[in-house]
């Protein structure tokens, strides 16, 4: 299992220093949040990829439907490279009916976020490719142009993409379908009509698992190299933390991604950095 931790408040200056700092203290990952209107997730990636040698980047997370696919592709590519291949996109649909999240556009509704999301996903790797290419979607669209001015941007280190992990609501079919073609699953769980209102627990990953698993299969793939993303929040001052991440491991997860959202002090992130993951043995 890698551990990764989500820098909650802070700027690009704030990002670099503590990515520096989780890097140090032995942990996998550090991620930012992406805003509407606010610091740039991949100015602050950009300046930790500066300080930082092994420690994977990212966002929690990005929503692809509010961002033009090729922004998003130019954006990675700049930070995979600067960073040696190191960056993982985190990307789910966008809040629905959260007024700050829509605050200069009309939320276009689950489905069309939904088309905008799968046509990204599908633009994203030909984006990652220093060469033309010609897409025709319901959304975006794209004219193979030769001798293209300004050229396309350098491809990023990791290939044949930039690992991507999508959000899937466990146990939607259509939902869980996106995030089993890609990198990685970020659980979402979705009450069924009729059942009492609950959280996602290890048992339903690990439902979820065995079903992207199977899905896989279907399409002739395996589950090597893909990713489970458990979500929670460990304290720095607590001797048993491994305690909690255990049963999402024993679930399936391969990642655990501390994000203590409550959180809006450079002082509470570099205690709970200085403090190191939290393993399972």
């Amino acid at each position: 299992m890698r551990y990764g931790f989500v820098m909650a408040a802070g700027d690009a200056r704030d990002a670099a220093e503590l990515a520096a700092l989780a890097e140090e203290h032995g942990w996998d990952g550090f991620f930012v949040w992406e805003s509407i209107w606010g610091i740039d997730a991949w100015v602050m990636l950009g300046a930790a990829a500066m300080t930082t040698e092994r420690i994977r980047l990212g966002t929690m997370l990005t929503p692809l439907p509010r961002r033009k696919p090729w922004d998003v592709a130019g954006q990675t590519s700049t930070v995979d490279n600067l960073s040696n291949g190191r960056v993982i996109l985190a990307v789910g649909l966008g809040v629905a009916g959260d007024e700050r999240f829509w605050l200069f556009e009309e939320d276009p509704g689950r489905k069309v976020r939904a088309e905008l999301m799968d046509e990204s996903l599908e633009m994203l790797p030909y984006l990652w490719r220093d060469e033309p290419f010609e897409f025709a979607g319901r959304h975006y669209r794209s004219k193979k142009v030769a001798n293209l001015e300004p050229p396309a941007p350098p491809p990023p280190v990791q290939q044949p993409r930039i690992p991507t992990w999508v959000v899937g609501a466990w146990p939607r079919p259509k939902s869980m379908r996106r995030a089993a073609l890609q990198d990685g699953w970020l659980p979402n769980y979705i009450v069924p009509p009729g059942s009492e209102p609950g959280d996602l627990t290890p048992e339903l990953l690990a439902e979820g698992v065995a079903w992207i698993r199977a899905e896989r299969a279907t399409h002739g793939l395996t589950m090597d190299g893909y990713d489970v993303v458990a979500e929670g929040t460990t304290s720095a001052d607590d001797p048993k933390a491994a305690d909690t991440v255990r049963p999402w491991a024993e679930a399936g997860a391969t990642w655990w991604i501390d994000a203590d959202w409550s959180t809006t002090t450079r002082e509470s992130a570099e205690r709970r950095l200085k403090a190191g993951p939290p393993r399972v043995d």
